[in-house]
């Protein structure tokens, strides 16, 4: 059962963004923030003291595009980047790119509903809109591995996506860099997400004493507790708004 109040004192909130926070749409550009999550996530990072963070696959800069103008701490790109902003202060950990030759020969599969996100450190390759097209992706994403010293690169499955990127970095280790830093160090998390790449994430909750919740499918470790992203949004404007109440 979903907590009605949460101890704000001593509670980090970890929020994947796609699929958990808003809906996933066609179209990665196409995802809209309302005012009303904007507002609640600003609610409820002055009540943790800065302890919210948004954990996601896109990079920093793609969500501080979505979530304008409300900065907070992000885990981006699947642990590629860190940023920490507390008390004024932002710490940033970003990991360098991938080889050039490798981004531009990923980077031409895009076309005929084929989308890539080009990350750097990563490649996102979407075929939500071109689905009988996934056979092709895979293959190509796996060739490309296949054609690299063991240990260059790692494929990631996601909703309707494959992504190539830099080895041994996942949600999970961004978490647990996160977790390591003020205002979140000594925290217990709760984090959220609903998709094969937020698994790691819910991995590391035991480390730090923490709890996961799934949405919309079963996350190993993780309490599925909501349906769609609009439970998640409401319950976490009904956590925020009860502690106005007092």
């Amino acid at each position: 059962m979903l907590p009605a109040r949460i101890d704000f004192a001593s509670t980090a909130l970890l929020l994947d963004v796609d699929g958990t926070l808003v809906d996933i749409a066609p179209r990665p550009s196409e995802v809209r923030v309302s005012d009303e999550l904007r507002q609640t996530l600003q609610r409820l990072n002055e009540l943790t003291g800065g302890a919210v963070a948004l954990v996601s696959g896109r990079p920093i800069h793609d969500v501080d595009a979505l979530f304008a103008p409300l900065v907070l701490s992000v885990v981006g790109g699947h642990g590629a980047e860190v940023r920490v902003v507390a008390r004024g202060e932002v710490k940033e950990q970003i990991t360098p790119p991938l080889d050039a030759a490798l981004r531009a020969r990923v980077r031409a599969l895009a076309g005929g509903g084929i989308i890539v996100e080009d990350k750097g450190y990563s490649l996102a390759v979407h075929f939500r809109l071109a689905p009988d097209k996934e056979p092709a992706v895979r293959a190509a994403l796996a060739a490309e591995r296949a054609a690299l010293p063991p240990g260059t690169v790692e494929l990631l499955d996601g909703k309707a996506m494959a992504e190539i990127k830099q080895p041994g970095l996942s949600k999970g280790t961004g978490v647990r860099a996160l977790m390591q830093q003020a205002p979140f160090a000594g925290h217990r998390p709760i984090f959220i997400g609903d998709d094969v790449t937020d698994e790691d994430a819910a991995a590391v909750m035991p480390e730090f004493g923490g709890i996961a919740y799934a949405v919309s499918r079963d996350l190993p470790g993780a309490t599925r507790m909501f349906e769609t992203p609009a439970e998640v949004r409401q319950w976490l404007a009904r956590i925020a708004a009860d502690d106005q109440r007092g």
